[in-house]
């Protein structure tokens, strides 16, 4: 099913203005309603390369499963086919990328975090790996849909520091999850129910690190006529904060639902189910 139409999107990158060249990467297959972000690290330009593998195989598996496979079907575990994919799709990039770093002198250390969702039959699968973030604009709530993999995160996890004062804190930076780290890795995934006229930002912590929450939430209300306009004003607001990272982000708005087709035989099922 064809989401075109029922989800508008804008994707943007800046290198900063601080950094030489940028190691973000973004894809986009909004007719499958598909957006990968990646922060790659490590090495003169191997961040880049992680970053790139993780988003190019991603998106290139998704495609193909999404393609052939029955959607309908769940795991044991609850999750949908549609995160099940995605979550397959972030492992097997994680290979690569760290098959690369042993194989590959110039890459080795290298490393990128992620944060990806997949929209699907009126939901979303949202999935990610590191401190990339993922945020939902809904009824004037905005929230972050996406808990860091990072040494700041587990101590407010442990109640050494609140949220708030955690976006103040220094050395936000240290990640305890990466792909390409470890041969496997953990992906954390999750499903929400999507409804109409919702906001949902993926952005690199280039982003989250330089503006803080609120000053998101009053952009996306600011400037919301406008997807472009609005991601523009984001990266022009970190910069005028330092900009001392790579600033990239990805901006959807859901205009119309758009519930799976279910053939009849489905529907009988479902009856007796």
């Amino acid at each position: 099913m064809s989401l075109r139409g029922k989800i508008a999107s804008v994707a943007l990158t800046d290198t900063g203005r601080v950094r030489e060249h940028n190691e973000d990467m973004i894809g986009t297959e909004a007719d499958i309603g598909l957006f990968v972000l990646a922060d790659g690290m490590g090495g003169y330009n191997a961040g880049e390369v992680a970053s790139g593998i993780a988003v190019k195989t991603i998106i290139n598996l998704v495609k193909e499963s999404m393609a052939r496979e029955n959607l309908g079907q769940r795991d044991p575990g609850g999750l949908t086919r549609p995160s099940i994919i995605l979550r397959d799709a972030i492992q097997r990039a994680n290979k690569i990328i760290y098959h690369t770093s042993k194989t590959q002198p110039q890459c080795e250390g290298m490393g990128t975090t992620v944060v990806a969702c997949l929209f699907h039959d009126n939901k979303m699968s949202i999935a990610h790996v590191g401190d990339s973030r993922l945020y939902r604009l809904r009824d004037n709530r905005f929230e972050q849909m996406t808990l860091d993999h990072s040494l700041l995160q587990e101590l407010v996890d442990r109640g050494f520091y609140s949220q708030q004062e955690a976006q103040r804190a220094a050395n936000k930076n240290y990640v305890t999850r990466a792909l390409g780290v470890e041969e496997n890795v953990e992906v954390e995934i999750h499903e929400q129910v999507v409804q109409k006229s919702d906001y949902y930002v993926l952005c690199s912590d280039g982003l989250s690190d330089m503006i803080e929450d609120e000053d998101i939430h009053l952009t996306i209300s600011t400037f919301n006529a406008n997807l472009e306009m609005v991601a523009k004003q984001l990266i022009q607001l970190s910069n005028d904060n330092g900009g001392r990272d790579n600033v990239s982000v990805i901006m959807t708005h859901v205009t119309e639902l758009f519930p799976a087709q279910r053939r009849m035989f489905d529907k009988i099922l479902g009856w007796f189910s």
